[in-house]
């Protein structure tokens, strides 16, 4: 009776084998074209390029806005381009984040493929990125899901719809990455930096309320559910740390809390009002609750691109990017730089967040850099020095 037993298993086996090989293959494909971790290099550095509003339309087509006038006739969507690819080669970032009216869907004739050529910088450039969207990516053809969708299966993003574990949440693009240690260090195994990225819609979905999307409470209870479990585990061994990682927070729409700021207490400028929700949807103190968030990065605002502190939340803006958005004609398109340095251990390997810090760098001929400061750090806050900041840069 073995024999036949025997003989069973191993024709079962044969008949398997390929079954097994092709999908360990395609799982092996599918691992290859996951796009790598992000962690921090062996100099102890990550680096955060943000771009804000591109307002991509047709491409050389597209005409811009607010530029000079001996600038407009050769001016369009390639400038945009063109700024993207020189902020890469200056800063080499570890990472690239868009937040939000990555195309303007009104002059997108194809949004596909204006949203194709908007990321295509960072896609050639093989540099990890993401995106969230803005109020104006889904006015053209696609919807605000099918705009996301497209993201996601674009080449090299970390992008994601949604998150798996939120069965029920409002919006599209709301999602975590976490940044590991130094490989090598005892904390390469430790998100010692947490990125949030959420969608704060678009415009109001309420019928007596006027005005711009917010940040919904299905979101705040996913961002406090997902803080909560991230400290768990950077406060458990091994390496059990004493308080939460630092995180950084991405969306579009400016808090109301970004009102609170003047020319007094502000690093950079402030030229127009804040266009935020007309309702406050909490969620300023649901990450001052929370205890992990140190700064919040939005667009919206192309003329506003300061940084100020409330109660130990840094709130900034990146400045306008884009080329296809209004600005001000003399007054350069932008982009803003993070960079997050660890502390050494007593061991003289690298640990934890030692100190984040900040500067924007303009459009012009020398991609001049301006307003470094320190967001926050370990012992405290404030200007570093000039030369610092062009040693950075």
């Amino acid at each position: 009776m073995k024999k036949p037993l025997v003989l069973i298993v191993l024709l079962l086996s044969l008949y398997l084998l390929p079954i097994w090989g092709f999908a360990a293959k395609q799982q092996q494909q599918q691992q290859q074209q996951q796009p790598q971790q992000l962690r921090f290099g062996k100099d102890g550095e990550f680096k955060i390029l943000q771009v804000a509003d591109m307002h991509y339309g047709d491409g050389k087509t597209t005409p811009c806005e607010d530029v000079l006038p001996s600038e407009f006739p050769t001016c369009s969507d390639l400038n945009t381009t063109a700024f993207i690819q020189r902020m890469i080669l200056a800063e080499k970032p570890n990472f690239i984040v868009f937040t939000g009216d990555n195309i303007f869907g009104f002059d997108a004739t194809d949004p596909a493929k204006s949203l194709n050529a908007a990321f295509a910088p960072a896609i050639s450039s093989k540099i990890p990125w993401a995106a969230v969207l803005g109020n104006h990516d889904q006015e053209s053809t696609l919807s605000r899901e099918g705009v996301m969708k497209h993201i996601v299966g674009l080449k090299n993003t970390l992008s994601q719809v949604n998150p798996v574990e939120a069965h029920v949440i409002d919006g599209f693009g709301n999602y975590n990455l976490q940044v590991g240690g130094v490989e090598g260090s005892s904390f390469e195994n430790k998100s010692v930096l947490n990125l949030y990225f959420l969608d704060s819609g678009d415009y109001s979905t309420v019928s007596s309320i006027l005005g711009y999307g917010w940040i919904k409470p299905s979101q705040q209870l996913w961002f406090e559910r997902t803080s909560k479990k991230l400290q768990r585990a950077y406060m458990d061994k091994p390496e059990a740390q004493k308080g939460p990682a630092p995180g950084l927070v991405y969306f579009h729409i400016p808090l109301p809390e970004f009102a609170s700021f003047d020319s007094t207490n502000i690093t950079g400028v402030k030229q127009e009002g804040i266009s935020s929700a007309s309702v406050n949807s909490g969620f300023f103190t649901t990450m001052l609750a929370a205890g992990d968030v140190k700064a919040v990065f939005t667009g919206h605002d192309h003329l506003n691109d300061f940084c100020g502190q409330l109660t130990g939340i840094q709130l900034c803006y990146a400045g306008g990017f884009g080329y296809h958005a209004y600005g001000k004609a003399g007054w350069a398109r932008r982009a803003r730089v993070v960079v997050a340095n660890l502390e050494k251990t007593e061991k003289g390997s690298w640990g934890a967040v030692k100190s984040i810090r900040t500067w924007k760098r303009l459009d012009d001929a020398h991609l001049t850099p301006i307003d470094g400061h320190v967001l926050w750090s370990k012992t405290s806050a404030g200007n570093f020095a000039e030369h610092e900041l062009h040693s950075s840069s």
